[in-house]
């Protein structure tokens, strides 16, 4: 039996929440969306700062990154970057940049709906206080 939440309550009688399967694609996406925007400017930097500048394990970041080399969306050139060390440039291929495309699309419709649900949420809390639509002390 499904734990009912409070913000459970705030959402409208035919909206079900996500099930953990689409919360767990939804942080793949995500992650996937990341990885392929910040290469696509940044296409020299290491796993190590990448996976810094995302906020998560290297690990988490090498896992990705494979699988979109994988997939061919990302495509891993080597260069010598000092006499002992080989370091890798990751260049996003035609179809990771279409991929990016698509990603970003689903990324913004799923930012709007989370915004709107915030939104609505905010506007039932104020209306419980008593608060009108002034968000001058926000």
């Amino acid at each position: 039996m499904p734990v009912s939440s409070a913000h459970d309550a705030a959402l409208p009688d035919d909206a079900a929440p996500p099930s953990l399967f689409s919360d767990r694609r939804t942080v793949r996406e995500d992650m996937r969306y990341r990885v392929l925007r910040t290469l696509e400017s940044n296409p020299e930097m290491s796993q190590r700062a990448l996976a810094r500048e995302l906020n998560v394990s290297l690990g988490a970041l090498h896992y990705c990154l494979h699988a979109l080399i994988g997939k061919g969306l990302v495509k891993a050139r080597t260069f010598a970057a000092s006499p002992r060390k080989l370091s890798y440039s990751y260049v996003l291929t035609p179809a990771g940049l279409a991929a990016k495309s698509t990603l970003t699309r689903s990324f913004l419709t799923r930012k709007r709906a989370e915004y709107e649900a915030l939104r609505a949420e905010i506007e039932a809390l104020q209306a419980e206080l008593g608060e009108g639509g002034d968000d001058s002390d926000a």
